[in-house]
């Protein structure tokens, strides 16, 4: 069985009466058992044919997780098309691009809004648009509702019978094409194949294994393959409940309503959680914190190597410190995994000791997209884990990490030059990311490209030095900058919580631009890198600073969906900061 439609009709036969799809809508939760899941697949391939979808065609998906995303996702796979994602946060530009770039056809959208800026860009091979949640739907030919589209399907669905011409389907025929977020340029359209999915996902089960029973709340966006691959494909495919969240600010209500098992990830929700505790223990008696630390070190002798004292008094430390941090997440959660960015060692080990075991994968769009996660029984705190078991993954002579096998992409979308680039003469991928191997576990050391190559000759990997330095309460994120310069500087985003609680106890009473630029809080700034970067070389530390007013943030286009740094939009928006910074005084010294 290499088809990713089989396997999921494997699962629906097997746990047919069980739960498949949970979201919440007017207060209340909402729910489609594997049966019905199924029904409403066949029944919107169909719905989708009958407005002319056939094989080879290119469907968008605009929106926000959703049951229909889903649902739609494995229609259009379903009747041979090819899913086309895109994030409900695109311009009318970027959304223009893809629709162009792709091919597309038809398009799903969430809101009567994104069907108007669909509408402003509409290309001339876009003949349906299908807007899921409509309350004043816009007048144009070709544009329809979900519902209206799903009865019709249904209709044909009673007529005509199950869906059959999907196990037709071959393992080297297009599923999807992923546009890659990109943090320079025009996005690439990368192409995955139904074999390429399917061998993804096979190979995450054998590391990180789910279960019938297992729940997972789903908030990182399913455009992202992260989220598609080891979040939906791979619930579904094992009888899992997949749970849609209702966003990033309702995340807290509803793990505590839900009580997931499973979650998958990026790093930012891990270090909000840490910085959190952190936070609370900072504003704690003298008492508690002495308590934190003595949990905190039995803790980590009980993970590390057990002594009869922390045997006897972690169960007793765990209830009192720890037990709650894990009740805020609903209190089930057996297993998390993070992906998209590095996660700060300190923060995995801080995990791992509350309980909570985080299995770091890494992986790109290219390769559907694991390449490599912790198994859910060895971790390895500091590590991605170990390459699946049907790649073959090597390091190239520079420490580059190169992956050859059955979930690597055939290439990009109508850009064989691109595609050229990115493969070595024996065809390994090369993933632009510096490696190393610890006892057969992969470290990434840094993105090659991200790299910054001094003016003096000397390198600096930022991922290291960054994560340093937002260890400080005072500073939630830092980037560093230093490429061809004579020395390294830093842009650094205050924890504004923790900076107005500064200025109150120094009656600061000034706005955020002006108390950023007090010399009292830069000489905090200055104090708290410098106290962070001990064990940094001379000229890894940064020797100028400038503090940001406000987070970087997703809205204002400063990061990618999966909330890496756009280095090019920063470099322009902050375009004057930095050359100040970067004034010749030869006498600076490192902070």
């Amino acid at each position: 069985m290499s088809n990713l439609l089989s396997l999921l009709h494997q699962s629906v036969q097997n746990h047919a009466e069980r739960t498949a799809l949970m979201w919440k809508q007017n207060g209340q939760y909402e729910k489609l058992t594997y049966r019905e899941f199924w029904d409403h697949v066949q029944s919107f391939a169909y719905a989708l044919q009958d407005l002319g979808v056939k094989r080879g065609s290119k469907v968008a998906i605009l929106s926000n997780n959703c049951p229909a995303w889903t649902i739609a996702d494995i229609a259009i796979m379903m009747c041979g098309a090819v899913t086309t994602p895109i994030y409900p946060t695109s311009t009318a530009h970027q959304i223009e691009f893809i629709l162009q770039n792709a091919d597309v056809e038809a398009i799903l959208v969430e809101t009567d809004a994104l069907a108007e800026r669909v509408l402003s860009v509409a290309t001339e091979a876009l003949h349906s648009l299908i807007v899921i949640s409509s309350a004043n739907t816009p007048v144009h030919p070709g544009v329809q509702t979900y519902d209206a589209i799903l009865k019709r399907g249904q209709q044909l669905f009673a007529l005509q019978g199950p869906q059959t011409e999907w196990t037709a389907i071959t393992d080297d025929e297009l599923a999807t094409i992923v546009h890659t977020s990109g943090t320079t340029g025009n996005p690439k359209g990368v192409m995955l194949t139904h074999g390429n999915l399917f061998a993804n996902v096979d190979a995450i089960r054998e590391f990180l294994p789910t279960y019938p029973d297992d729940v997972a709340l789903s908030y990182l966006p399913l455009s992202h393959i992260f989220e598609r691959t080891c979040g939906q494909f791979t619930m579904l495919t094992n009888g899992a409940t997949f749970v849609y969240c209702e966003g990033l600010p309702k995340i807290t209500d509803n793990l505590l309503e839900v009580r997931p098992t499973l979650m998958t990830s990026v790093p930012r929700l891990f270090e909000k959680i840490y910085d959190g505790v952190m936070n609370t223990v900072r504003e704690g008696s003298k008492a508690k914190q002495a308590i934190f630390r003595l949990a905190l070190k039995v803790g980590k002798q009980q993970i590390t190597a057990p002594t009869f004292t922390s045997k006897l008094l972690h169960p007793l430390l765990d209830k009192l410190v720890f037990q709650t941090i894990r009740q805020r997440m609903g209190g089930n959660i057996r297993l998390l995994v993070s992906g998209g960015a590095a996660l700060s060692p300190t923060i995995g080990e801080f995990l791992k000791i509350a309980g909570l075991d985080v299995c770091e994968g890494y992986g790109l769009t290219e390769t559907a997209p694991v390449i490599a996660t912790n198994p859910y029984n060895d971790l390895r705190i500091g590590t991605v884990g170990r390459p699946l078991l049907n790649l073959d993954v090597k390091l190239g002579p520079d420490g580059e990490v190169l992956a050859k096998g059955p979930s690597v992409m055939v290439g990009y979308y109508k850009n064989p030059e691109a595609t050229r680039e990115v493969f070595t003469e024996d065809g390994y991928f090369m993933t632009g990311d510096i490696g190393e191997f610890v006892d057969g576990y992969l470290r990434i050391v840094e993105r090659k490209k991200n790299i910054l190559v001094l003016a003096t000759g000397k390198n600096v990997a930022p991922f290291p030095i960054e994560s340093a330095i937002t260890r400080s309460p005072y500073i939630s994120q830092a980037i560093l900058l230093g490429d061809k310069r004579k020395y390294v500087c830093a842009l650094v985003v205050p924890d504004f919580v923790n900076l107005e609680k500064f200025a109150a106890e120094h009656s600061l009473n000034l706005p955020t631009v002006q108390l950023i630029e007090h010399p009292l809080v830069k000489a905090l700034f200055e104090n708290e890198i410098k106290a962070q970067l001990g064990e940094f070389a001379n000229f890894e530390r940064p020797k100028k600073f400038t503090i940001l007013p406000r987070e970087l943030t997703l809205e204002n286009g400063e990061l990618t969906p999966s909330l890496k740094v756009k280095m090019h939009v920063l470099q322009e928006r902050y375009a004057q900061q930095i050359a100040a910074m970067y004034e010749e005084q030869p006498e600076a010294a490192a902070i």
